[in-house]
């Protein structure tokens, strides 16, 4: 079987009806004829579904749709999503990111059917990690004829560059993933081996979180086998691979990037293992080393944790049209300078002609009976196979072995299945037929309540010392149906419960399996504990400091808007009344969406647009959208908390964009909302993130878009004089968006002037929202960043503007010429504020990836590096 888009098999689209249609199964009205999970021959439920059975399933509707909006919040509360491919756009691939499917019925295992299961998944493991020692070592099993040059050679997963590089541990396969179904008889099978990049141990542990609040009790009652243990052991594993040369491994997680379909799942891999999530922008090769940018200076790479595919991952040696890889990645590791974990060409213990072998080469490589069998699977090159293969092609799923190709023969119609009869008769060794698998069903919670589907999951294991060791339970799936290559489209994902033995084994123990892992050496608990970060997240948090200001100032501004045209919009005669034309132009001018006249009768359709709309530049829509987009690509920085504001931003936009009616209401509660948000991400910045290189660079494009946003509210509204009592307004207006309103009251004692407002906005060293704190808290940021030197081009550039700042006098700038034009107050606005965006750009420019080839094995000369 092909895997789907989805690591479980493709999970895009929602259960909306008890009718699936699987082939080989038919599951109508919530019945399904096949191994039942909850009942037992005799209709009682088992064992191990009785806590559950009796809380959630015997309770009704509305404790289920209790259950589904608690999932629903907390899934979206974390920011779980999956990247669903939208199209593509001059050969690269589109991504959108949709809420993750996570079902509220856990799939509960007890002990005794887990045990044999985990027992054939770690001998498989141990298996394959032979095979591929084998095929990219002496060949042996190939010389001898068992395994056939056909299947191994000519599949695009055999990496023949990678031939002869070992990883410098125990075992050369790190990680093995297997998609299981159960048969009807109560048997297990493996529909495929995952052995490329497995993904999906993220999404498990995420999955777990999740259920584990919605069903407090049950999970309390039931107490499942815990998953803690197996990242501690993929921590420990990875950090024990890297070269004997490397004192203080250093590891990163390569991602292929933040529109990777499983981008979530990487990032959140990477946050529980404590490791740098790394893209290859972020990555050089030089001195034949591996390194890592990091604030202009590199760090050396010792282990990778591999989340691109082998062919893209270098594209020096392997696919030159790569942007994912990293150049002279492949000879580094000829080297045995850097571990690539899965190593390059592991991906081919994915061939499609591969498991029908296992049963002969687990008795040739282990001596040992294979305990966990394949889904039948029949090789065209065998005679007798292909007979068998040709005359059930309505029953089979066809792999081309050298295009990595799959059809599935029930979706072929007359001429398709005889062209395809004909390909096979013609080179019977490219093609393997692979049964479709039976399903177990499980309980599920649909839109019309519990339901019976058909379910598989997905085991993983890691390579220990001693051996392997298993996860705790894995990634489960509502299968839907069968696509029409022949993979597995699922609607939903499912945690699974691992019950516990009446008597104790060492995996009671939060160990991952039954070995015991090694504990972890003191010298190396430390390891790669330095913070780390390259250019590339340095500007994305950069931006995230600039767009969640902006937000909170645009959010501000509306709001202060809103209540001034309720104030006159309905009362033009009323003095003040001329402060909305200069109100909206100064939002407009902060929106850089360009000039909009006020109209008394279309003030709320501009205000609805300028909150809600994504599209329209400058919006809060818009600003809140470029956050989460500039978040989602360094995930791994960011705790949870983070993901929980930004789902809220998010709902109260959503609610008020759908709203047909322009409810005010809504309007008003997404502007206080989003301007909420950003304070609560403000306090979590200042209160919980550690203040290293990247908090210094989020903090300084927070205070440039402070200031940015400063200089252009003043321009926009204080640069032309109004009659008092506009001005006023205006100012009242001013006040209420940078939060200075009761310092302003306190101080000026209910007078207002231009040059009291400027006094408290440009020059006021204590107040947290003026121009000269926001210089100073820039100034000592850039001190604080590694490569400070005191007379860095920023550095200078914000020395220039306080200096500007204090050639000027408050009360000149209140000064009107002949035509009501404050020139100077105009001149510093407009002339700082250029230059803050040119500080910007030197900024942003310096935290630019470096482009074209560096040196790989010598140094700027050419001279050899050993």
């Amino acid at each position: 079987m092909t895997g789907g888009r989805h690591p479980t098999g493709g999970f895009d689209t929602v259960v909306d009806s008890v009718l699936f249609d699987v082939i080989g199964t038919r599951i109508v009205g919530g019945e399904l004829s096949g191994y039942n999970e909850l009942l037992d021959s005799n209709g009682e439920v088992r064992q191990q579904w009785r806590e559950l059975s009796t809380n959630v399933l015997d309770r009704g509707g509305r404790a289920l749709e209790s259950l589904r909006d608690r999932i629903h919040n907390l899934v979206d509360n974390d920011g779980i999503t999956y990247n669903e491919i939208t199209g593509t756009d001059n050969g690269k691939t589109l991504t959108s990111p949709s809420a993750w499917m996570l079902d509220g019925l856990p799939l509960v295992f007890s002990a005794a059917d887990w045990a044999p299961l985990e027992a054939g998944l770690l001998q498989r493991s141990r298996l394959l990690d032979a095979i591929l020692a084998d095929i990219y070592g002496p060949m042996q099993m190939v010389r001898d004829g068992f395994l056939p040059p056909e299947l191994i050679f000519a599949d695009p997963r055999y990496i023949r560059a990678a031939h002869g590089i070992s990883v410098p541990a125990r075992h050369q396969l790190f990680m093995h993933a297997a998609d299981i179904s159960r048969g009807r008889d109560g048997s297990f099978r493996v529909i495929a081996d995952r052995t490329q990049a497995p993904s999906g141990v993220g999404y498990s542990l995420a999955d777990r979180r999740v259920i584990s609040r919605a069903l407090p009790t049950v999970f309390q009652d039931v107490s499942p086998r815990p998953l803690s243990g197996f990242a501690q052991a993929m921590r420990v594993a990875l950090i024990d691979a890297a070269p004997a040369a490397a004192e203080d491994p250093v590891v990163v997680v390569l991602s292929p990037g933040a529109h990777s379909e499983t981008a979530f799942d990487q990032a959140h891999l990477a946050t529980v293992l404590g490791f740098p999530l790394v893209e290859s922008a972020d990555l050089v090769v030089r001195d034949g080393q591996l390194w890592m940018r990091s604030l202009g200076t590199l760090k050396r790479v010792d282990v990778v944790l591999r989340r691109v595919d082998a062919a893209f991952s270098d594209p020096l040696d392997l696919r030159t049209d790569s942007r994912l890889g990293v150049v002279g990645l492949v000879e580094v590791m000829r080297r045995g300078r850097v571990t690539v974990v899965n190593t390059l060409g592991s991906g081919i213990l994915e061939a499609p002609g591969l498991p029908r072998l296992l049963p002969d080469l687990c008795r040739r490589l282990l001596d040992e009976d294979l305990l966990l069998e394949s889904v039948p699977r029949y090789w065209a090159g065998e005679p007798a196979e292909r007979s068998h293969l040709l005359a059930r092609m309505d029953d089979l799923v066809f792999e081309h072995v050298r295009r990595g190709t799959a059809v599935l023969g029930a979706a072929l119609t007359a001429e398709e299945k005889d062209d395809l009869r004909s390909q096979i008769e013609a080179a019977p060794t490219n093609w393997v037929g692979v049964e479709l698998p039976a399903y177990s069903s499980a309980p599920i919670d649909s839109a019309h309540g519990i339901a019976s589907a058909p379910v598989q999951f997905r085991m993983f294991s890691v390579a220990q010392r001693g051996g392997y060791a298993a996860l705790n339970g894995g990634l489960g799936a509502v299968v839907l149906h069968v696509g029409r290559d022949g993979s597995v489209v699922s609607s939903a994902a499912k945690d699974i419960w691992l019950r516990s033995a009446e008597i104790a084994t060492p995996a009671e123990a939060g160990s991952p399996s039954a070995l015991t892992l090694p504990e972890v050496l003191p010298d190396l608990e430390g390891a790669a504990a330095e913070a780390i970060t390259s250019p590339r997240v340095l500007d994305d948090l950069y931006w995230i400091g600039r767009y969640a200001e902006r937000a909170e100032h645009t959010s501000r501004l509306l709001i202060a808007v809103r209540d001034k045209v309720a104030d006159y919009r309905h009362r033009p005669w009323m003095d003040g009344s001329d402060c909305l034309p200069v109100l909206f132009a100064a939002v407009t001018a902060s929106a850089g969406s360009g000039p909009v006249e006020f109209g008394a009768d279309d003030a709320d359709a501009q205000l609805r647009s300028l909150t809600v709309d994504a599209a329209r530049p400058g919006s809060l829509a818009q600003s809140v959208g470029r956050l989460q987009q500039a978040c989602r690509a360094v995930r791994d920085q960011l705790s949870n908390d983070t993901w929980s504001v930004l789902s809220g931003l998010q709902r109260a936009l959503t609610r008020a964009g759908s709203d047909g009616s322009n409810d005010s209401v809504l309007l008003r509660d997404a502007q206080g909302t989003i301007r909420d948000g950003m304070l609560a991400l403000s306090g979590l910045s200042a209160e919980s993130m550690v203040h290293d290189a990247g908090w210094y660079v989020t903090d300084t494009g927070k205070r440039i878009e402070r200031g940015l946003q400063l200089t252009k509210l003043l321009s926009a509204t204080l640069t032309s004089a109004q009659n008092p009592s506009t001005e006023r307004a205006i100012i009242d207006s001013v006040l209420a968006t940078t939060e200075s309103s009761v310092t302003y009251r306190r101080r000026n004692r209910g007078q207002v002037r231009v040059a009291a407002v400027a006094l408290l906005l440009l020059f006021d060293e204590g107040n947290p929202r003026s121009l000269v704190y926001q210089l100073e808290r820039i100034r000592a940021n850039l001190r604080a960043l590694p490569d400070a030197s005191g007379s860095s081009r920023a550095e200078r550039l914000v020395e220039d503007i306080g200096a500007r700042l204090r050639r000027a006098d408050p009360v000149d700038l209140e000064i009107a010429d002949a035509d009501g034009v404050r020139t100077e107050l105009r001149e510093l606005s407009d002339g700082v504020h250029e230059s803050l965006r040119e500080l910007s750009g030197v900024l942003t420019d310096k935290m630019a990836v470096p482009t074209g080839m560096q040196p790989l094995w010598g140094d700027a000369m050419g001279r050899y590096m050993p």
